[in-house]
Order: C-alpha cells, then sequence, then structure tokens
C-alpha cells in the first residue's frame, strides 16, 4: 500500500498518545486523534490544525478510509478497544500492555491471525 494511501487514526491524546501523534504525523500517515476529553483534543488542535479530531471511539471504527488504530488508552481499556478495532477489520499498533490477561492477549493474537490483520 503506497504511503499517501495509508490512514491511522491514534486512540488516547494523553503523554504517549501524543509522542504517537508526533511520529505518525511526521510520517504522513496521521488522520484522526480521538481522545475522550475535548480539553485534550482542543490543545492538540494547536499543534496539528489539519489532522481530524473525535470524541467517540465508534466514528473511527465507522471510517471505511481509516486502515488502522493505534491505542494509547489506559491499559483496563487495551483488550477491550484492540478487540473492536480488529473486528472492524483495522490493523492495530497497541501500547503496552496488550492486554491485563494472558488470556485476553492470546485472544486478540487468533482473532488478528483469523481476520489476517497486523497487531502490534
Amino acid at each position: 500500500m503506497e504511503k499517501s494511501k495509508i490512514k491511522i487514526a491514534v486512540i488516547g491524546a494523553g503523554s504517549w498518545g501524543r509522542n504517537l501523534v508526533r511520529v505518525f504525523f511526521r510520517l504522513g500517515v496521521l488522520d484522526t486523534i480521538c481522545d475522550s476529553s475535548l480539553d485534550k483534543l482542543r490543545q492538540i488542535k494547536n499543534d496539528y490544525p489539519n489532522v481530524n479530531l473525535a470524541l467517540s471511539v465508534n466514528d473511527i471504527l465507522k471510517n471505511k478510509f481509516i486502515k488502522a488504530m493505534v491505542i494509547s488508552t489506559p491499559a483496563q481499556f487495551h483488550y477491550r478497544l484492540t478487540k473492536e478495532a480488529l473486528l472492524a477489520d483495522k490493523d492495530v499498533f497497541v501500547e503496552k500492555p496488550l492486554a491485563l490477561t494472558v488470556e485476553d492477549g492470546m485472544e486478540l493474537v487468533e482473532l488478528a491471525e483469523k481476520k489476517k490483520k497486523i497487531l502490534m
């Protein structure tokens, strides 16, 4: 896939999320930043005025043009968000830990293999 065709959404605009936003923006693939905090989104918009913003992960999951999601939220949300992303046919990069239990982590790995999606 051409780099210009890749569209990535970063979920979570906290400290790690902002680092990931910066990296994917510099790579030219960042499409959308999603966070539940309107204040965080307003702050980040100053640095990335041409990037789309979303308050709801559902907006990202439904967007067929976004091919991958970067999950940088508190760890207790990693499993659920990663599973939803894979089920929505997105490739996923998730900050550590992948899940809070080995069983949940294995389920995500198996789902990614079944869906033929990248899971990092």
